[in-house]
C-alpha cells in the first residue's frame, strides 16, 4: 500500500509539474510575438525600463519613445503599449520594442486604408538614398523622389517634419516595406482646381503663376492645374534674349492671360502687358533729326539694335554706322553693351520701328573733303586697291577716290592699262567729280595731259567729206581708217546710191574711198561714214552747174539729155 501511495504521489506531482510546464508555455506563447500593455519603472539617457509582467523587465531605446524631429516624452508610471520579441535573452532580460508596437497598430490602419483608396497622414523626417522616410504614426514609408511633387523640389526642407497626406502606393509587411507618395494628392487636387480654372478663365483676367520651365521661345507658367505660354515677347517691353535672363524655374510670377483658345485650351501669357507701354510717348519724345545716347543692346549681321530707354530700341542699319568702312560686319564697328550717341533718321509708330544714324553723329569726311577740294584740282595718293574697273587711290585715312578703267591712259582703254599700277603706288590724278551725298570722288589720270586725238578730229564734223583707207570688210559694213587716230564705219546701205553697188565684198582692204560723215562719236574715237549721201550730194551739185531742176535725176539722166539736145541742134 505504501508503495502504491508512493506512485500516486510521484504520479500527482508530474501531473501538477506538466500542467505549470504547459501553462509556462502558453504564456510563452501568448506574450512572444504579440502587442502588450506595460509599465514604466524607470529611465536612463538611453533606455527606458518596462514591466509588462514576466519575469524580468524589458529594456527599450529612448528614441523610440520619440516622433521624428521631437524630443522623447515618457515618465516613470506612463502605461504604453510594447511589442514582445522574446521573453527573455541570454542576459535573461526580456527583449521588447515600442517601434514594433506602434508599427502593428500602423500597419493594420494602413492596409485598411490602402485597401479603400483613402489617404494617410505622415511626416517627412529623413532622407535616404532615392527619396526620403515618412513617419506613418509609427510606421517607417519610403517616398521616392519622383513623387514628392508634380514638378521638380530644389529644396525639401520647408516639406520636412510637418504632417501631411500621402497616398499608400505598395505595402509588403513580409519585408516590412511600404511606399507613398505626395504627388498624386497634388495631382488630385490639381485636376479639381484645374477643372474649375478652366472654367472662369478670360482675356485681359490677372493670374499668379509659377513657372514651370523655361525655352528659347518663353517659358511655361502654372496657373494652378493648368499650363500658359509666356513668349519671350511677352516677358518685357524691353529686349529679352532669352527668358533665362529674367526668369527662373519656381519663381512666382504675376501675368495677364493675352488669348485663351477654348477649343484646344491653349493659354498665352504676357507680363509686359500689365506695365505701361513705352511706345505710347515715342511720337512726341523722338523726332527726326533728335540725338540720344543709347546702349547697344543686340547685334545682327544687318545692324546694330539700340536700347534707348526700357523698352525702346531702335536699329542702326549696317548702312548708317560707317562714312567709310563698308561691306563690314557691325560687330567690327560697335560691341555689346556699348554707349553710343545716335540720330533718329525715321520712326514708325505703326511698326514701333526707329531708324536711327551712327555715322550722322560724326564728321562726314566726304563732306569735308569737298568742302576743303575742288573739281579739276589735282592730288596725290597712294592706290590702296585695284580693280578690274579701275584703281582706288587714297584721299585721307578714311576716305578713297576712284580712277575709272576708261580715266586712267587716252591711249588703252582696256585692262592692260592696270599693269603699269600696283598697290602702294603713288599717282598723281585730277579730280573730275565730287559726290558727298553718294560717298563718290572721281579721278581722272590722263587728264592730267592733253588729249592726243583732239587734233585727230578735226575735220571730222558731221557733212564734211574725207578720204578713208578700208582696213577690214564684213557682211554688212566696210570698216576703214580715216587718220592714223580715228576709225569709222560704212554699212551696206551707204555704200552706193546704186542698190546693186551696195556690196561691201567689191571692196578690197587698202582701198581708197572718200566718204561723207554722218555722225562723229568723239568719246569712242570713231565716226559713221556714208559713200552714197557723197554720190547724192555731188548729183545735187552737178544739176545746179547744168542749172536743171530735176529731181530725182541722177548725173547720167542729165548727161543724156544734154547730148541729145546738142545731136539736134547739129542736125538742124
Amino acid at each position: 500500500m505504501a508503495h502504491v501511495a508512493a506512485n500516486l504521489k510521484d504520479r500527482e506531482d508530474s501531473t501538477e509539474f506538466a500542467a505549470l510546464l504547459g501553462e509556462t508555455i502558453g504564456v510563452n506563447e501568448k506574450f512572444e510575438g504579440s502587442v502588450v500593455k506595460g509599465v514604466v519603472i524607470a529611465t536612463d539617457d538611453d533606455h527606458v525600463i518596462v514591466d509588462v509582467g514576466l519575469k524580468s523587465e524589458g529594456r527599450i531605446p529612448l528614441a523610440e519613445f520619440s516622433k521624428p524631429g521631437e524630443d522623447p516624452e515618457i515618465k516613470i508610471g506612463d502605461t504604453v503599449e510594447v511589442f514582445v520579441e522574446r521573453m527573455e535573452n541570454r542576459d535573461g532580460v526580456s527583449v521588447l520594442s515600442r517601434d514594433k508596437a506602434r508599427r502593428e497598430e500602423v500597419w493594420l490602419d494602413l492596409e485598411k486604408s490602402h485597401e479603400a483608396g483613402e489617404r494617410v497622414t505622415g511626416t517627412i523626417f529623413g532622407r535616404v538614398k532615392g527619396g526620403f522616410t515618412v513617419d506613418l504614426g509609427g510606421a517607417v514609408a519610403f517616398l521616392p523622389g519622383s513623387q514628392v511633387d508634380i514638378r521638380p523640389v530644389r529644396d525639401i526642407d520647408p516639406l520636412m517634419n510637418t504632417p501631411q497626406p500621402f497616398h499608400v502606393l505598395k505595402m509588403d509587411r513580409s519585408r516590412g516595406n511600404i511606399v507613398v507618395s505626395r504627388r498624386s494628392i497634388l495631382e488630385e487636387s490639381r485636376q479639381e482646381a484645374r477643372g474649375e480654372l478652366l472654367e472662369n478663365l478670360a482675356e485681359g483676367q490677372v493670374l499668379e503663376g509659377i513657372v514651370k520651365n523655361i525655352t528659347d521661345y518663353g517659358a511655361f507658367v502654372d496657373l494652378g492645374g493648368v499650363d500658359g505660354l509666356l513668349h519671350v515677347t511677352d516677358i518685357s517691353w524691353k529686349r529679352v534674349n532669352h527668358p533665362s535672363e529674367v526668369l527662373q524655374i519656381g519663381q512666382t510670377v504675376e501675368v495677364q492671360i493675352v488669348r485663351f483658345n477654348e477649343e484646344t485650351q491653349r493659354i498665352s501669357l504676357g507680363m509686359k502687358q500689365l506695365e505701361a507701354d513705352p511706345w505710347q510717348e515715342v511720337g512726341d519724345k523722338y523726332k527726326v533729326g533728335d540725338r540720344f545716347t543709347g546702349r547697344i543692346s543686340n547685334i545682327a549681321d544687318y545692324g546694330a539694335f539700340v536700347e534707348l530707354e526700357d523698352g525702346i530700341e531702335g536699329l542702326v542699319h549696317v548702312s548708317e554706322m560707317s562714312w567709310t568702312k563698308k561691306n563690314v560686319h557691325p560687330g567690327k564697328i560697335v560691341s555689346t553693351s556699348q554707349e553710343v550717341e545716335v540720330e533718329v533718321l525715321e520712326v514708325d509708330l505703326e511698326k514701333r520701328r526707329i531708324s536711327l544714324g551712327l555715322k550722322q553723329c560724326q564728321d562726314n569726311p566726304w563732306a569735308s573733303f569737298a568742302d576743303n577740294f575742288k573739281v579739276d584740282q589735282e592730288i596725290e595718293g597712294e592706290v590702296r586697291n585695284i580693280t578690274e574697273f579701275g584703281l582706288f587711290v587714297g584721299l585721307t585715312e578714311e576716305i578713297d577716290g576712284m580712277v575709272h578703267l576708261s580715266d586712267i591712259s587716252w591711249e588703252d582703254q582696256t585692262e592692260d592699262a592696270l599693269k603699269a599700277f600696283k598697290k602702294g603706288d603713288m599717282v598723281k590724278a585730277k579730280i573730275l567729280e565730287m559726290d558727298p551725298e553718294r560717298e563718290r570722288i572721281a579721278l581722272g589720270i590722263k587728264q592730267l595731259s592733253d588729249d592726243p586725238y583732239e587734233g585727230a578730229m578735226q575735220g571730222m564734223a558731221k557733212g564734211a567729206v574725207v578720204t578713208c583707207t578700208v582696213t577690214e570688210i564684213t557682211g554688212g559694213s566696210v570698216e576703214v581708217s580715216v587718220n592714223d587716230n580715228v576709225t569709222g564705219t560704212i554699212k551696206k546701205a551707204d555704200l552706193s546710191r546704186e542698190r546693186s553697188e551696195q556690196r561691201p565684198d567689191r571692196f578690197a582692204v587698202g582701198e581708197k574711198v572718200d566718204a561723207k560723215v554722218m555722225s562723229v562719236d568723239k568719246k569712242n574715237r570713231k565716226v559713221a561714214l556714208s559713200i552714197k549721201a557723197r554720190e547724192i550730194d555731188e548729183d545735187k551739185q552737178a544739176m545746179k552747174d547744168f542749172g536743171s531742176t530735176e529731181s530725182g535725176a541722177s548725173l547720167g539722166d542729165i548727161l543724156g539729155a544734154a547730148l541729145q539736145e546738142n545731136n539736134v541742134k547739129d542736125k538742124s
